[in-house]
């Protein structure tokens, strides 16, 4: 191996109260002790594999090529469900083969793709329940080092690949979506882009949106552009309409979710 330890970055749902997070880290740091770790989040939705495949999307982008990047939200640990480890666009991610990939593997090249089963690679005997510590850490911690991917295990195949929601068209002529995730500041993250609303007020002008059959206003630019306490849309750094509250918690003003119906449409005159 090489002297040079890539970066890894770590994503879970294993919040902050318990030591799993911290024996990861020690797993990792006994076989590369010059490895830089980031902490993503530790505060993915308990089993919410949509929220971990949107978040480590967003972040791949920000980080220098050969970073290793581990996603744990793995609701089928110990079952048949594999892990893998692949390529894309020059990153590397390491994660249970049950959708975590999905929207990276829609928006981004794959390059390499590889079944993790090579036992040399792991933390000693496996734990049922806790394949972050004797799977992911130890096998991110040699791919950083240096370990080829194809080391790893076969090729791994077809991979499991989420069916996220999409828009659809409604008669009026505007557009209806959902909510995907809720994030730390209660804002509503839907699967709406940017590019479809900048299509729809192309072709209908200014837009109002409804989350459920609550009003939310026009779409608007930031945050401020309403008083305190009062909601908004607009496009998030995601690059995907999200509905806020300035200074407040969308998810609690409207009730709202995970797959509530958000719609747009053409503002009344």
């Amino acid at each position: 191996m090489g002297s040079a330890v890539q970066p890894i970055t770590l994503t879970t749902d294993f919040g902050s109260t318990d030591h799993y997070v911290g024996v990861m880290k020690g797993v990792i740091l006994r076989i590369a002790p010059t490895a830089t770790i980031v902490d993503i989040t530790h505060e993915i939705g308990a089993h919410n594999i949509v929220h971990g495949a949107f978040a480590l999307r967003q972040i791949l982008a920000w980080y220098p090529a050969g970073s290793v990047h581990v996603v744990v939200v793995d609701p089928g640990v110990g079952t048949d469900r594999r892990i893998i480890a692949g390529r894309y666009s020059g990153q590397i991610v390491i994660a249970p083969d049950n959708g975590l990939i999905s929207v990276v593997h829609r928006e981004l090249h794959l390059e390499e793709m590889y079944s993790v089963e090579n036992t040399r690679y792991f933390a000693g005997p496996v734990s049922p329940t806790f394949h972050g510590r004797d799977i992911l850490a130890p096998v991110a911690a040699h791919v950083a080092s240096g370990v080829p991917l194809s080391h790893l295990g076969p090729p791994a195949g077809q991979i499991d690949i989420l069916r996220f929601p999409v828009t659809q068209p409604i008669d009026s002529g505007g557009l209806r979506g959902c909510v995907v995730y809720v994030d730390h500041f209660g804002n509503l993250v839907t699967n709406i882009s940017a590019d479809e609303v900048g299509q729809l007020m192309r072709q209908r002008g200014e837009l109002t949106i409804h989350v459920g059959d609550q009003p939310a206003g026009p779409l608007r630019r930031v945050y401020g552009e309403v008083p305190a306490d009062e909601p908004l849309a607009l496009i998030g750094s995601s690059g995907m309409m999200e509905v806020a509250v300035n200074c407040g918690r969308a998810c609690d003003r409207f009730g709202a979710g995970p797959d509530t119906l958000v719609t747009l449409d053409a503002a009344e005159r």
